[in-house]
């Protein structure tokens, strides 16, 4: 059984992100996959007016990846969705990092010690799986090339429900799609 979460933090790309996981989700329709459930986990305090925040100032596509980073962004998902598992008696929690994250709450060490420590804080086993961490994103693409993965959503500046064309997410993703050699049918902005 899969129970797809959502850690609903006040990011300026939620409503449409949630809007392409809820169409995909739709479109691959399974009988183990259960209804999304968000868990609201607002950010706003502790980044403040950054881009991520407000929506302005966001990274266009030559932006290197440290101007994406979000400090403690895997920390805060990991503990709602922990908190999540342990109340409702799930064990096991997957991530879909994919090699070549250079961020330090990207790295295996962090999720086997951070699984640690929400096993200890929980009295609950807590197991961190990330089945893509091996691999990069035109890799992940070329595998899934029979999902609708038009219907996905990997952009920080999403354009009334639509990829802008213009981040550094957006840059990634068409990148990805040439490289794996999969024709690309998302629909971008620009």
């Amino acid at each position: 059984m899969v129970f797809p979460l959502y850690v609903r933090q006040g990011l300026a790309w939620e409503e449409a992100e949630r809007a392409a996981l809820k169409r995909f989700a739709g479109a691959i329709a399974s009988p183990n996959l259960r209804p999304l459930a968000t868990l609201p986990m607002p950010v706003e305090a502790m980044y403040g007016q950054h881009w991520s925040v407000t929506g302005e100032g966001v990274p266009d596509a030559a932006a290197p990846d440290e101007k994406v980073y979000l400090p403690g962004r895997n920390v805060l998902l990991l503990a709602a969705a922990g908190v999540w598992c342990a109340v409702n008696g799930v064990h096991r929690v997957a991530m879909g990092t994919l090699g070549g994250n250079p961020f330090p709450d990207a790295t295996r060490e962090f999720f086997d010690d951070y699984a640690r420590l929400l096993t200890t804080a929980m009295s609950h086993p807590i197991e961190i799986v990330t089945p893509y961490r091996e691999m990069r994103k035109h890799e992940l693409i070329a595998r899934s090339a029979d999902f609708p993965l038009h219907l996905t959503l990997t952009c920080n500046a999403p354009r009334s429900g639509q990829h802008c064309g213009a981040c550094n997410k957006c840059h990634e993703r068409r990148a990805a799609f040439v490289q794996a050699g999969v024709e690309d049918e998302t629909r971008y902005a620009e």
